[in-house]
């Protein structure tokens, strides 16, 4: 019986690294700078605002892997990178998957609506992390970052600087982490 276990443990153990193996192989292009983490690291619990001025949280988006962009309204690089992300999340977002983003620090709902609207930026949430409270228990410093956060709520990845989320290469990268759980 306790070989079973045994050999079932190194199996498990053999896959994720199989996974892990088959993502890092495709860290090409701009997603060369995502860094994968050896171990998943705890994402925050704390709340953020939701655009009607309810309080939410990560754990909201449990089940799910995420692609969590941390943004803020004068931020270039993000206006930048926006667009892409609301691709991503038109191309893979569902019950597996979703993209979330957080402005950080001090944005006015009106100007993260003028910010969307003139970013072209649809269908995805308008949250806020008003104190930066989230950003800073993450570890976030200088925007924008973007963290993958697995099922459980962990984050398993981050990219520190913009990129195009609806390229090739991130597309892959994140159908990769999707498949490997």
């Amino acid at each position: 019986m306790f070989r079973m276990f045994l050999a079932s443990v190194l199996y498990l153990a053999l896959c994720v690294g199989a996974n892990a193996q088959d993502v890092s192989g495709l860290l090409t292009g701009e997603m060369r700078g995502l860094v994968l983490h050896d171990a998943p690291q705890p994402a925050s619990d704390l709340p953020f605002l939701r655009v009607d001025g309810t309080e939410g949280s990560l754990a909201d988006y449990e089940g799910r892997h995420i692609v969590l962009n941390f943004w803020a309204t004068w931020c270039a690089p993000c206006r930048e990178e926006m667009p892409s992300l609301q691709n991503l999340h038109d191309q893979l977002g569902g019950e597996d998957f979703a993209v979330v983003t957080l402005a950080t620090g001090f944005n006015q709902p009106q100007a993260i609506r003028r910010f969307f609207e003139e970013t072209g930026v649809t269908d995805l949430q308008q949250h806020r992390d008003i104190n930066q409270q989230i950003a800073r228990e993450m570890g976030v410093f200088g925007l924008p970052i973007t963290v993958i956060l697995n099922p459980e709520g962990e984050e398993i990845a981050r990219l520190r600087g913009d990129a195009h989320w609806d390229s090739p290469e991130a597309i892959a990268v994140i159908e990769a982490i999707l498949v490997g759980g």
